[in-house]
């Protein structure tokens, strides 16, 4: 009798991890626009982060920024594609957050109206472009790339920030010159608004960069707190994200129903979406990441467009790697 007390006991304190695994509750952000509203939404409406042991709570931003100042403000504990830019400039101002993954490639275009006489990048001086807002990485990255690349500098052009679909009403009524769109939505647009293509981020990277990396402009980022203490559940997290992906590439008409319900989305734009999944969406965090987040930052800061050292410890490295690990 005493053996099979034992042996009960020993298979009840087998089973308490995998019970506090199921309680694990992480409030995850997200802005409910561009790349972050379609990935979203299939986030939400599959299991992959309860069946992880996750109980997540998600929270909505109107503002591409906000996501960042939750976490400074310990409201949530992690957003999946925090714009880059944002997250090195609260990490320098001493907010305690961690990069734990790259998730957003910089997909995106400098457009105009097919009938605009400008003809290159070089014509956008004194300007008025469309971006993403002030402070997002989209707007960061432009302006690096026009610098660099093109002598136009941030004084030297007005940056119109708004939304994806704020940006193409804007192109529309000639409220802005040009426009930097991602491709997604450029693809969306198709024949309502023809635009026509000045260059994309990937192309004048390369030219400023001298490299082939193309940069990202979204990271998954966390709560140091979470990091530090619970890196397994930050690891199950990342296992959820990767699943996603990886069921939103194998099953497109199933997502393409998610994004009308959830998103709102009409059936074309849901497809041309879906269409560009795997381009939009990453979940990497490799040595040629990291390098690539780097030479990000140390553009940005030679630009003046961000301040602030590159803390050693902002990348959270063993999330990752153990996330490798989950079957």
């Amino acid at each position: 009798m005493r053996k099979l007390i034992i042996a009960a006991a020993l298979a009840a304190s087998a089973v308490l991890p995998v019970a506090a695994h199921s309680a694990d509750k992480v409030r995850i952000g997200y802005w409910t626009s561009g790349v972050s509203l379609g990935y979203g939404s299939v986030l939400e409406a599959k299991d992959f982060l309860a069946e992880r042991g996750v109980e997540a709570e998600f929270v909505h931003f109107p503002d591409v920024n906000a996501p960042i100042r939750a976490l400074a403000a310990g409201s949530i504990d992690l957003a999946f594609g925090a714009p880059l830019a944002g997250v090195f400039s609260s990490a320098a101002e001493g907010v305690p957050i961690k990069i734990f993954a790259a998730t957003q490639p910089a997909d995106v275009q400098f457009v105009v109206p097919a009938d605009s006489p400008i003809q290159s990048i070089d014509e956008l001086k004194g300007k008025k472009v469309g971006m993403s807002p002030a402070g997002s990485s989209v707007a960061v990255i432009a302006s690096a790339v026009l610098e660099g690349n093109h002598r136009i500098k941030a004084n030297d052009f007005s940056l119109v920030g708004g939304n994806e679909a704020r940006l193409a009403q804007f192109l529309a009524q000639k409220q802005v010159d040009a426009a930097a769109l991602r491709s997604v939505t450029v693809a969306q647009l198709g024949d309502e608004l023809k635009l026509r293509r000045l260059g994309s981020f990937a192309e004048e990277w390369k030219t400023l960069t001298q490299s082939d990396a193309l940069p990202y402009i979204g990271v998954g980022t966390v709560s140091a707190k979470l990091a530090d203490s619970q890196p397994q559940t930050v690891a199950r997290v990342i296992a959820a994200l990767r699943d996603t992906l990886a069921w939103g590439d194998a099953h497109p008409d199933e997502v393409v129903a998610i994004l009308k319900k959830s998103a709102n989305l009409p059936e074309n734009d849901a497809r041309v979406y879906v269409g560009q999944w795997s381009a939009m969406n990453r979940l990497s965090f490799e040595p040629q990441d990291l390098e690539t987040l780097r030479r990000e930052h140390q553009v940005f800061t030679d630009a003046g467009l961000i301040k602030g050292e590159l803390k050693p410890d902002l990348f959270t490295t063993d999330p990752y790697a153990q996330s490798k690990n989950l079957k």
